[in-house]
């Protein structure tokens, strides 16, 4: 299982790559995926909104269970990743590369500091 160092973590699975000073991508982790099974759909209709942290702004479909997505820090979501529309398994074939889910703005830099680090993860799920 894969376990990037350069990101950070939720307790609702989620990861956060900073990829510039007040943007994000976020994604749900290898972890997830792999719990959730056969990802069938990921809806998304939240680009341009903006959310507090922890609200939720989409949500992923596996063939036995739907699951909310968590925004991980306040901001915008200004971008949604259209491939997985026709292709949401790339989630569980390429969870932090291509697999992304979405690109938000920060509102507030401090809240990344405060997500897990993968060692806190790790430890989160008995890894």
């Amino acid at each position: 299982m894969n376990f990037p160092e350069n990101l950070r973590y939720t307790e609702e699975h989620e990861w956060v790559r900073i990829e510039d000073e007040n943007t994000a991508v976020v994604g749900i982790t290898d972890f997830a995926q792999s719990e959730l099974g056969d990802i069938v759909y990921v809806e998304i209709e939240s680009e341009g909104e903006e959310f507090a942290a922890n609200e939720v702004f989409g949500s992923i479909e596996a063939v036995k269970t739907v699951s909310d997505l968590f925004l991980p820090m306040s901001g915008t979501v200004i971008e949604v990743n259209e491939e997985l529309a026709d292709a949401p398994e790339t989630v569980n074939n390429d969870p932090y590369e291509k697999g992304w889910l979405i690109k938000m703005t920060i509102d507030d830099m401090s809240e990344f500091e405060k997500l897990m680090t993968v060692e806190e993860y790790k430890k989160l799920i008995g890894k």
